[in-house]
């Protein structure tokens, strides 16, 4: 058996007023679970690049990508895997457009645990509780 061929994937810890940006998917994939939002890296951008065009896309905001916060892989099923990179990001500009998820919370870091997110993004509410906020 080999390997699954690992997609990388971004994803955005967006940080504003002490509160972190978590949005629930709207598509039955993963079971409407909440996440923090990114995409798919694309051909010729940095994993930096990903995650500004994927969190303008996905929310229509606008964000600064801060320190890598964590990179694991995860095996979602017999045909997909993902290399998930965590990026810490800051918000800068504009007014939440949901187009992929059908809501949104700022929440505290105490509040990250009531929610249900699938595994990949259970492992970065861990590493966000290790570290405390952003700043």
């Amino acid at each position: 058996m080999t390997d699954p061929d690992y997609v990388p994937v971004t994803a955005a810890i967006i940080e504003r007023d002490g509160k972190i940006l978590i949005a629930r998917r709207k598509h039955p994939f993963m079971g409407h679970h909440w996440e923090f939002p990114g995409g798919k890296l694309e051909n010729n951008e940095t994993l930096e690049e990903c995650l500004k065009r994927e969190i303008e896309e996905e929310l229509g905001i606008v964000v600064s990508v801060g320190k890598l916060v964590s990179s694991r892989k995860h095996v979602l099923n017999c045909q997909s895997a993902i290399l998930l990179y965590a990026y810490r990001a800051r918000y800068i500009s504009g007014d939440i457009i949901l187009t992929d998820h059908d809501e949104v919370a700022w929440v505290t870091l105490d509040d990250l645990e009531g929610y249900t997110f699938p595994g990949p993004d259970r492992e970065i509410v861990k590493d966000i509780l290790k570290t405390g906020m952003t700043d």
